[in-house]
């Protein structure tokens, strides 16, 4: 990656993972494409970047310090979030450009031996690895920071003042602790405003601010968020997480009606409204409300990419199914199939939906108290 040279990544690495003296392999993971029709231009250049931070990595690593870097690479999961194949298989070269392949010139490995032996991983990938990631770090006591979608235009977002962006997540992390409902009203173009009461009881919420301190910890890179998942129901309790979710798809405006934290009823005519009922039909557990998220990003003079991973940190986003990574009821075991587990970021910002807006964002704690911190899209408390 001309962008970053050896030394770049070295200080990239230090900064996102401060030194522990029991560090010793750092993990490059990269996803290969089993169908080749789903291939696209990105995705081989963050093949082709996953080997450079490899080779540039172990010509740095007496300089981190680390006695190894290795290269996975693993069949593609198709989907974001669903869990990880068996095995993966390690490269001294550039992977193959098909999964079918891997085994011809890669050796295989189990995943749950590369987690036992590995303290440090990034994750360039094009599907997700944020949730298994998180469920395994726990287990296996490694750290890693998940890059889906990583490309050459976020390298600005690896270059800001990461102090200054862990003192805003911070203060937002510290106002959904508190809380126990979100209030969101929504300015949907052509039609009238709409409004979701997010349910924050029994909750903590969690910070992402881009650096991995502790031991059993993933996350994204780049990063600059904080978020939770909305109370679920497991407790006994219904879930007070209702109204009615606007989401753009396609340029058409689609319309979830929320009851106790599941869509129950997709509104809309367009093609994009009848895919999402044929998927909420086929896949209920998609319709969980699996994350109410705040990036902070966009204050930093980052521009969106056209990638989640980014993307999200600019703004509002909700999240569509799978929860339990992030301490929540709804996994794997809820979905049809480990190819359907899902968790889908929608992201409220004017580059992602712009036909929709967030009017007002407003906190509601215990005391009946209520704290607006999004008025127009902006945040009013930094």
């Amino acid at each position: 990656m001309a962008s970053l040279s050896s030394r770049d990544l070295a200080n990239l690495v230090r900064s996102v993972f401060p030194f522990d003296p029991e560090d010793r392999i750092l993990g490059v993971l990269v996803d290969v494409p089993r169908d080749p029709a789903r291939d696209n231009p990105d995705w081989k250049a963050r093949r082709a970047l996953a080997f450079d931070w490899f080779i540039a990595l172990n010509d740095a690593r007496g300089a981190i310090p680390l006695e190894d870097v290795r290269l996975y690479a693993y069949p593609d999961v198709g989907s974001n979030n669903a869990d990880l194949p068996a095995e993966a298989f390690v490269f001294e070269t550039p992977p193959p450009d098909l999964a079918s392949d891997l085994a011809r010139s890669g050796i295989p490995v189990t995943f749950s031996r590369i987690f036992a032996e590995t303290q440090i991983f990034l994750a360039p990938t094009e599907y997700s690895t944020t949730a298994p990631l998180k469920v395994e770090a726990k287990r296996f006591g490694f750290r890693a920071a998940t890059m889906p979608g990583f490309s050459t235009a976020m390298i600005p977002a690896l270059q800001i003042d990461y102090t200054e962006v862990a003192r805003r997540v911070d203060a937002v992390k510290a106002r959904l602790d508190a809380a126990e409902g979100a209030d969101v009203l929504f300015a949907v173009e052509g039609g009238p405003e709409v409004r979701m009461l997010f349910d924050l009881r029994f909750r903590s919420a969690h910070s992402s601010s881009g650096r991995f301190s502790d031991k059993g910890t993933a996350g994204n890179l780049p990063s600059g968020e904080a978020y939770i998942v909305p109370y679920e129901g497991e407790k006994g309790e219904p879930s007070r997480t209702e109204g009615i979710l606007p989401v753009e798809i396609q340029g058409e405006i689609v319309l979830f009606h929320i009851v106790a934290n599941k869509a129950v009823l997709v509104e809309g005519a367009g093609p994009a409204a009848e895919a999402e009922r044929l998927h909420l039909a086929n896949e209920p557990a998609y319709g969980n409300m699996a994350e109410l998220g705040f990036g902070v990003l966009a204050d930093f003079g980052l521009a969106p990419v056209g990638e989640i991973l980014l993307d999200e940190k600019l703004g509002l986003h909700v999240a569509f199914g799978r929860s339990e990574h992030f301490g929540g009821a709804v996994g794997p075991k809820d979905f049809t199939s480990p190819a359907a587990v899902i968790h889908l970021d929608r992201i409220y910002i004017p580059a992602s939906q712009p036909r929709l807006a967030v009017r007002s964002l407003v906190l509601i704690y215990p005391d009946g108290r209520g704290e607006e911190i999004i008025r127009d899209g902006g945040y009013v408390i930094f």
